[in-house]
């Protein structure tokens, strides 16, 4: 703002001098050139110069401003960068972990699977030998009781061929 109030003096002061040249030149026939002129002239002149210096100044200033901000968005733009790197190493580090996860996950549970499994199989074999060892004393038995059954039906035909009443009660249950 500052730096446009003072282009604009300078452009009234020149417009001004110029003005006055041209009136100047206009009316040259009708007056003449007066020392007090000159030194007006002189004062616009230094003060032109002493304008321009403090605009040349504040230009200057301006400048390295911007540079400094140009430097520090650099800087910040290196640190986003790095900050990216670090975000990226994060990234990397918790997908190695999820991996690691997932396979400690998969050895459990075929761990587990295979341990089921296994005691499924032994359940299996120990039941039917349980059944086997268990019906073993009542196969013996039933077979013993068959024998001992077949004995007596024997018995009781070869009696009934001495006993015809003992052939009749046999014949109606059907064992002649």
């Amino acid at each position: 703002m500052r730096n446009i109030v003072i282009l604009t003096f300078m452009v009234f002061c020149i417009s001004t001098v110029s003005a006055s040249f041209t009136a100047a030149s206009a009316s040259a026939a009708d007056s003449s050139f007066t020392q007090s002129d000159r030194d007006r002239m002189i004062r616009l002149e230094e003060g032109l110069k002493a304008t321009n210096q403090r605009i040349d100044d504040g230009l200057k200033a301006t400048n390295q401003r911007i540079d400094d901000m140009g430097k520090k968005i650099d800087d910040m733009g290196k640190k986003i960068d790095d900050m990216g790197k670090k975000i990226d190493d994060v990234k990397a580090d918790v997908n190695k972990r999820l991996d690691q996860m997932y396979t400690l996950i998969l050895w459990g549970f075929g761990i587990l699977f295979g341990l089921f499994f296994s005691g499924m199989v032994f359940l299996v074999g120990f039941v039917l030998w349980d059944r086997r060892t268990a019906l073993a004393p009542a196969v013996r038995k039933t077979n013993e009781v068959e024998e001992r059954t077949e004995l007596l039906e024997k018995a009781l035909k070869e009696a009934a061929v001495e006993n015809p009443g003992l052939k009749k009660a046999l014949k109606h249950f059907g064992l002649l």
